[in-house]
């Protein structure tokens, strides 16, 4: 999230604008959709910077109309104006320069699993599964199973979903990583209260990032469905396990009773997790310029405890606690991600270095 980057990115987006009215290039599909595909990924961050620079000259010309005893006034009140609207632009430009395309992203397929706690996490896991799909609901985006593994209990032992709506992305990417739970389990007699956990992962479905492997790198296992489904899912061969052989990475899919349709949405998945892997890996590199991140992402990583005995929800990435766990359950997660919008909003301002900004306003 550099600032020196800035000139560069509109440096070459005036670049891309001179080459895209070429007829050479118009002349060329291939090549005219790829830069404007790249212009499209730059120009809010160039606009931006634009208005900063245009910005910040009129200030530097009002300040020294303050030297004006006739002025002075006038200049002051414009000042004040001048000096929100560059305030603004900063902010704007620290959320811009610490977002990737990802943020961008219409839909993410989300995957569920229990982790330490047995039956517990299996249930846990299925509230978590409800507490989403409920959030999906309240902000009527379409929700989507891919793949759903129950236990006899009712609890999951995996679950995978998609869900697709405006700034979707940006709601869900909180929720990655370990999910806690403290509570008295369904299963326990003697009123003890139980430490279980699940995990969540949210991957973002890019349109128009194009991840692809050949017949060789991947092996498709097809099998009888198992576990809890009806009698016609366990005795027809409609499960699908694909293995992308180079990463180790294995997807499997029976909630449909479609081989076909199992194999797609295997496919589907595989693809976000590629992605996902790449991004994390491409995030690593460059991982000093973005201290602004909230969490790695990571999986294992303890991002949230339900502390229900308490009806406490403590976000381990925020400086306070939250109350009200029966309607956080419920799919009331607003308060929860506004908050946690607002923190990352505040490290992204705090990583724009203001004083290299400075040096790029001419």
């Amino acid at each position: 999230m550099a600032s020196p980057g800035l000139p560069e990115v509109l440096a070459r987006y005036r670049e891309i604008t001179e080459l895209i009215s070429d007829p050479e290039i118009a002349s060329n599909p291939a090549r005219l959709k790829d830069l404007l595909k790249e212009r499209g990924r730059l120009e809010r961050k160039a606009t931006l910077f634009q208005a900063w620079r245009k910005t910040r000259a009129a200030v530097d010309e009002t300040e020294a109309l303050l030297e004006d005893p006739e002025m002075a006034e006038m200049a002051a009140e414009e000042l004040e104006r001048l000096q929100a609207d560059l305030a603004g632009h900063v902010e704007a430009l620290a959320d811009e320069m610490g977002s990737d395309e990802a943020d961008s992203a219409r839909s993410v397929i989300v995957e569920i699993r229990p982790g330490t706690g047995g039956d517990e996490a299996a249930l846990f896991a299925a509230d978590l599964f409800e507490m989403y799909r409920r959030f999906a609901e309240t902000k009527r985006f379409k929700f989507e199973v891919l793949d759903l593994q129950r236990t006899d209990l009712g609890g999951l032992r995996e679950a995978t979903f998609s869900v697709s709506g405006k700034e979707v992305y940006r709601l869900l990417k909180f929720e990655s990583g370990g999910h806690r739970v403290q509570r008295v389990p369904k299963t326990e007699t003697q009123g003890r209260i139980h430490t279980s956990a699940a995990t969540v992962a949210v991957l973002p479905e890019i349109e128009d990032v194009t991840v692809e492997w050949g017949p060789e790198d991947i092996r498709i296992d097809r099998m009888r469905a198992g576990g809890p489904g009806g009698q016609k899912v366990n005795k027809t061969e409609s499960a699908i396990r694909v293995t992308h052989i180079p990463t180790g990475i294995v997807v499997k899919c029976q909630d449909e009773k479609s081989q076909h349709k199992n194999l797609a949405q295997a496919e589907r998945i595989l693809r976000s997790r590629l992605y996902e892997r790449m991004r994390q890996e491409r995030d690593a590199e460059r991982a000093a310029a973005r201290k602004s991140q909230i969490g790695s992402g990571d999986r294992s990583e303890r991002i949230r405890t339900y502390n229900f005995p308490q009806d406490r929800l403590t976000d381990h990435r925020l400086d306070s606690n939250l109350h009200g766990l029966p309607d956080v359950m419920l799919g009331k997660l607003d308060p929860l991600i506004e908050a946690l919008r607002a923190k990352e909003r505040a490290l992204r301002l705090a990583a724009l270095d203001l004083e290299e900004l400075e040096e790029t306003k001419s």
